[in-house]
């Protein structure tokens, strides 16, 4: 099952309270501080994340099994660890990127 978590928002303005995902190269912020749950991202020059992430807003929800929710499903990125006790992995579907998280 499926439950929505936030969506995500590139933006090249510094935010509040930025974390830093070395891996990335990039900037996020916490979606539980924006009342819109809104995650916003800034990409340094070289991010390795697809551009379609770094131009465009995908939605992000919470999986109990991510393999399960990613089969047969166009992988945009393919599952990594971000942070301690989180893996995540991008999609495509209906041509919108999809995040899907698990918590470990």
């Amino acid at each position: 099952m499926a439950q929505f978590h936030h969506v995500g928002v590139p933006t090249k303005a510094k935010q509040p309270k930025e974390t830093y995902l070395e891996g990335g190269k990039v900037y996020i912020t916490n979606p539980d501080a924006s009342p819109y749950k809104f995650e916003f991202l800034r990409f340094e020059k070289g991010s390795p994340l697809p551009k379609e992430l770094q131009t465009g807003p995908h939605i992000a929800y919470k999986v109990d099994d991510l393999a399960a929710a990613m089969k047969g499903e166009k992988v945009l990125v393919p599952p990594f660890d971000p942070m301690p006790g989180l893996r995540v992995a991008f999609i495509v579907r209906d041509g919108v990127p999809v995040e899907l998280m698990q918590e470990l």
